[in-house]
């Protein structure tokens, strides 16, 4: 497509408006995956299963893996073959938008450099990964608007209504855009998300060290001017000083129409480390290393909307993990919150849920 989404009359949707699916990619590469992702596999299996109670699920599997996948997955889940360096299309997969008039849906083509580029990111090739969504809107057949700016979808997150929330220790990072200014990081948001305003918070999750503070661990929308903001009471916790930092930012400041924003506080688990056993389960590569020991960046925020679902991450952490249940059932009364157990394994590879997840938006027909 020419010109920006704006210009062809498209803006991004919030997470709680209806979706026509939800794809996500299927964990295979063994020095991110402990033993070769037959743990992360089964989880991201929970996944997709619980999502698919409330739409339609699509699985993008490796040549290698997709009648590993196929066989995994329920029979009303769309197994497709295609390729990529790692399984997080929250990230790679489309920015899905839609038109203002409800009638077409497109996508959004960012850059990527595997967060951070050569010397700081994730991994070191990311050449499949720059295709994958690409590849999604011409199997969906819909536009696609490329951008040049690279932006991780987990970056961002909107309310539907001209609001995005994200966080300047990843997007101003000098590892993804260090030749542009704040301002021309604000004006590209605002002219492929048609956002009139975007609300930075300082940091992220504290460890959150892979994807540099990705807004979607730490603060996202419940709906226009109310935020779930990632917790903790304890004062000598890393993490306290960066919630009370971003408590302070979203209390003085307003969305895009002017509404002060209401902060829900949703605790974060005690925090979790990296077991030798498996630090060990990983294979020397060229992803990040995973140290025994590392405290993982582990989050409730990162959860999904699926189309009258909430689809949660659990710890084995009985306290919190209810806790969570109990403020997102209250946050969103009309949803069903699903837990998914084992969560843990999604953390190890240096995400959750919503790290995994991209939702694309139901267009109505005439």
């Amino acid at each position: 497509m020419k010109g920006t989404p704006v210009a062809n009359g498209y803006y991004m949707p919030a997470e709680w408006e209806p979706h026509s699916q939800t794809w996500m990619g299927w964990p295979e590469r063994p020095d991110n995956w402990r033993d070769h992702g037959a743990h992360a596999q089964k989880v991201f299996a929970k996944v997709a299963s619980a999502i698919s109670r409330f739409e339609a699920v699509t699985i993008c599997a490796s040549a290698s893996q997709w009648k590993n996948a196929r066989k995994m997955l329920p029979e009303n889940i769309r197994v497709i073959e295609l390729s990529m360096n790692d399984s997080w299309f929250r990230d790679t997969g489309p920015t899905f938008v839609a038109s203002k008039c409800g009638l077409k849906v497109a996508g959004i083509d960012w850059n990527f450099n595997g967060y951070g580029g050569l010397e700081e990111g994730c991994y070191r090739d990311w050449s499949l990964d720059l295709l994958i969504a690409r590849k999604i809107l011409e199997v969906e057949k819909l536009p696609r608007f490329f951008q040049n700016l690279i932006l991780e979808g987990g970056s961002i997150h909107v309310d539907g209504e001209g609001t995005c929330l994200t966080t300047e220790e990843c997007l101003l990072n000098k590892n993804r855009n260090p030749h542009l200014t704040k301002e021309q990081i604000e004006d590209e948001l605002k002219s492929y998300l048609d956002v009139k305003k975007i609300i930075w918070l300082p940091r992220g999750l504290y460890g959150d060290e892979d994807t540099n503070g990705h807004i979607d661990n730490m603060c996202c929308f419940v709906k226009p001017s109310v935020v779930l903001l990632a917790w903790t009471d304890d004062e000598s916790d890393p993490q306290y000083e960066r919630s009370i930092e971003a408590f302070h930012v979203l209390s003085n400041t307003t969305d895009a129409n002017g509404r002060k924003i209401e902060i829900i506080k949703l605790h974060v688990p005690d925090p979790l480390y990296m077991t030798d056993e498996e630090a060990a389960g990983l294979v020397e590569g060229d992803s990040v290393p995973r140290i025994a020991g590392t405290r993982l960046a582990a989050s409730y925020i990162n959860f999904y909307i699926a189309n009258g679902g909430i689809i949660v991450p659990q710890f084995g952490d009985q306290k919190w993990d209810d806790e969570a249940v109990r403020v997102l059932s209250s946050a969103f009364p009309d949803h069903k919150v699903v837990r998914v157990e084992g969560a843990r394994e999604i953390v190890l590879g240096g995400g959750n849920i919503h790290c995994i997840t991209q939702q694309q938006p139901a267009a109505p027909r005439k």
